[in-house]
């Protein structure tokens, strides 16, 4: 910098030769010049010329008086700027003086006189607002009140600028001697030092201004339009004047923020619905985070924000809940279902209570479906349909988070096994009804897709195994009666029960499609053997083989057959077990279909109906009308099912027979006249066999079998425990019992169990420790 070289104005240059008086200084330059010559007494001699650079021996002194005139033209100077009218001398004229005054020792007294001036230009501020008229909450202090926070916010604006151009004239001694003196403030901190002290910290000022920024922010608060521009400039003010904003403006405003807040929340809950107070929520918070970026110091936005969220949320979390949450959910209300869980998460403890009453109303509207007998018919549909909701009000307003969903699961978990069994067995034929042909699922990829949030509900169950028995049930009719709509749908479902259960779970299923399988190839063979024989018969026999351990238990039915039947069931008994020896075979009369020719006035039709309307309509071929007691006595038929078979013919769409007397229901004496007369579109007529409502018997029948097969399951465990245990207390046999069995026990049915094997002799209790049981080899 140029100004460097005006530091040192006392080193000059001093030109002299080397056997001159004069000290050389220590910086020299030296020049040696050898003269050539003869030799002689007129010969010259080597010499030399040195350029020496000396300090002076005394300091240049200062004029007289300049210190003195200096200050003046600055004091003058500065006196302009402060009350802003031109000022006479050049600034750079000024800013060098200053230098020269620093270079001179006399820093410390210029920057002594220099805090006096503006001292006394400070004190004088403070005349003006002492006098000003203003009283915090009067109805018409508002005026009052803005011209005085104008009038303060002026008075801080001038001075500011005042001391910026103060600074800029004073530089060179803020830049050297007052930073070399830590415990001097600078200029400036020595400007906002001194209004805080004479201005700002006078009582009555201070009060006087953060009242005003107060009332005019609650006048914001309450809708009205007011000056920010204002606002900003004396909260930056009380920021800048360091502890003023915090000790003095921050606390007020929280403590008012407080009692408002507090207050709107109570009014509000009374007054609002719950959507629309979240809402006011939402606005709140935004106008207050706007406040913090527009005109408060961003320090207060964590105290304020919290402020606000503790009383208008944090105060009513339960009541909000209790009030509305339920309604929410109800309607599928997902705006403010999001809202809802963006406002509890920025509260402590406000997701939790959430997902509380989230459980408590899955649980609730879970178990109105599940429990309710008169809902049963729609239970699995209810089900899906409500999972799909809940599902998607995660994932949309609960941004897919982990404790919801886990949270969701328990509660599924927790209704659908408040009755046991029922949903099992529903959901089993929910699953038969989707798989049948016939259905309304029109792709395979949704029927697929329902497969698969089938499997959801059926995770959730306890009893697997009452699924899996009316399962097996509906699969078998399916399989047998080729009403299955796709082969590959049925594998399909076969997979998923394997992936979630384990092979042991669907190794019957499997064997019961084996079977149909291998059927298929010996009927392949039959056929070739019929081809072989002298009276093949007019009658197309088809056999299904079973496993008697894969397919349900079907109650054997004695019936009349037919001689040409009779005879072609012992031309295949022949042709089989003379492939496999050892075997028996039993005929399932109830399971039998077949495909009638028939003859009317209109002409030919064939019928597909079950072997019993087989038996009944055979009779007609040796007359035109049979009684009830003439049928049941013929075909041998069982009472209950020989009636659901003439209703089928007689009073369902397709009237092959006229009952009479005429009515819905078959009655003992009635009598059925073959219908010469039928008509219908089609050429091949399938006649459903009335199904009997599955009977309340029935059902318990289905699921006393599972409850059978789970006393040998548990039987099975309990000797397995036993054999590799040798000996083990009853708490921890029953603990590992829990560990290993899938389905739901009591601890008394394995008390029973336990009881039974040791009246059997494979366990035995200890003599000394009736709790402690020993395996018996």
């Amino acid at each position: 910098m140029a100004d460097d070289l005006q530091k040192k104005p006392h080193l000059s240059a001093l030109v002299g030769h080397t056997n001159g008086l004069t000290k050389p200084a220590s910086l020299a330059a030296t020049t040696t010049r050898a003269a050539g010559g003869g030799g002689g007494g007129g010969g010259a001699t080597a010499s030399s010329k040195k350029l020496v650079i000396k300090n002076f021996r005394e300091r240049p002194k200062l004029p007289d008086n300049y210190t003195q005139d200096t200050w003046q033209k600055l004091h003058e100077a500065v006196g302009a700027i402060q009350s802003s009218i031109s000022i006479k001398y050049n600034l750079e004229e000024l800013y060098q003086a200053v230098e020269n005054l620093c270079s001179y020792k006399v820093s410390a007294t210029l920057y002594k006189q220099l805090r006096q001036v503006c001292e006394e230009h400070v004190k004088a501020q403070i005349l003006q607002f002492r006098e000003y008229p203003f009283v915090r909450n009067h109805r018409n202090d508002s005026l009052d009140s803005l011209l005085f926070l104008k009038k303060i916010n002026k008075c801080w604006q001038d001075h500011c600028r005042q001391m910026i151009m103060i600074r800029s004239i004073f530089l060179f001694l803020d830049r050297t001697y007052v930073l070399q003196n830590s415990m001097l403030p600078s200029i400036w901190d020595m400007g906002l030092e001194l209004f805080r002290n004479h201005v700002i910290s006078d009582k009555q000022v201070q009060t006087k201004t953060i009242d005003g920024i107060l009332l005019l922010i609650e006048r914001e608060r309450n809708g009205e339009a007011v000056d920010r521009s204002l606002l900003r400039s004396l909260l930056s003010m009380l920021s800048d004047l360091q502890q003023v904003y915090k000790e003095s403006f921050e606390q007020r405003f929280l403590e008012e923020t407080n009692c408002l807040y507090a207050a709107e929340g109570q009014r509000l809950m009374q007054e609002r619905e719950v959507p629309e107070y979240l809402h006011h929520v939402n606005k709140r918070l935004e106008e207050e985070g706007d406040r913090v970026i527009t005109y408060l110091d961003h320090s207060t936005q964590k105290p304020l924000i919290a402020c606000v969220e503790k009383q208008l949320l944090g105060e009513h979390l339960t009541a909000i809940l209790q009030k509305g949450l339920d309604n929410l959910l109800d309607e599928n209300r997902i705006s403010d279902l999001t809202q809802t869980y963006q406002l509890f998460s920025r509260v402590k403890g406000g997701q939790q209570i959430l997902l509380q009453h989230w459980s408590e109303y899955i649980k609730n509207f879970g178990t109105t479906i599940v429990v309710n007998p008169e809902k049963d018919k729609d239970m699995v549909q209810e089900l899906l349909d409500f999972k799909d909701k809940v599902d998607h009000i995660i994932e949309v307003c609960f941004q897919k988070n982990e404790k919801f969903i886990n949270l969701m699961k328990e509660s599924f978990e927790t209704f659908i096994n408040k009755r046991p069994n029922k949903p099992a067995e529903l959901i089993a034929k929910y699953v038969d009804s989707k798989l049948r042909a016939g259905n309304k699922e029109a792709t395979d990829e949704e029927l697929e897709r329902i497969l698969d949030k089938i499997m959801i509900i059926f995770r959730f169950i306890h009893g697997k195994d009452v699924f899996e028995a009316f399962y097996k049930k509906d699969l078998a009719k399916r399989l047998l009666v080729g009403k299955s709509a796709s082969v590959d749908a049925e594998k399909s479902m076969l997979s998923k029960l394997k992936h979630e259960c384990g092979a042991a779970f669907t190794s019957k299923l499997e064997g019961m499609f084996k079977d149909m399988e291998l059927s298929k190839d010996v009927m392949v063979q039959f056929k070739q053997y019929m081809q072989n024989q002298s009276d093949p018969g007019n009658i197309d026999l088809t056999v299904n083989i079973l496993t008697m351990g894969y397919w349900p238990t079907y109650t054997p039915m004695e019936v009349h057959l037919n001689s040409e039947m009779i005879k072609l069931q012992e031309v295949f008994k022949t042709f089989y077990l003379g492939k496999h020896s050892g075997r028996k075979l039993q005929w399932q009369t109830t399971l039998g279909h077949a495909v009638l020719k028939a003859e009317f006035k209109e002409g030919k039709k064939e019928f597909q109906v079950s072997l019993f309307q087989t038996l009944v309509l055979l009779m007609f071929n040796e007359g035109d009308e049979f009684s009830f007691e003439e049928i049941k006595m013929a075909t041998g038929v069982e009472d209950s099912e020989l009636r659901r078979t003439l209703q089928s013919l007689a009073c369902g769409k397709a009237r092959v027979l006229i009952k009479n007397p005429k009515g819905k229901d078959v009655e003992d004496g009635d009598k059925f006249i073959f219908n010469g007369d039928f008509k219908h579109k089609l050429f091949r007529i399938k006649i459903n066999q009335i199904q009997m409502k599955e009977t309340v018997e029935e059902q318990v029948s289905t699921t006393e079998r599972v409850f059978q097969d789970r006393q040998y399951q548990i039987d099975a465990a309990i000797v397995r425990i036993m054999k590799m245990r040798k000996t083990l207390g009853h708490n921890l046999l029953v603990s590992e019992l829990y560990n290993q069995l899938k389905f739901p026990v009591k601890p008394g049915d394995l008390k029973k169990r336990i009881e039974s094997l040791i009246d059997r002799d494979y366990m035995e209790r200890d003599k000394d420790n009736p709790n402690q049981y020993h395996y018996v080899a």
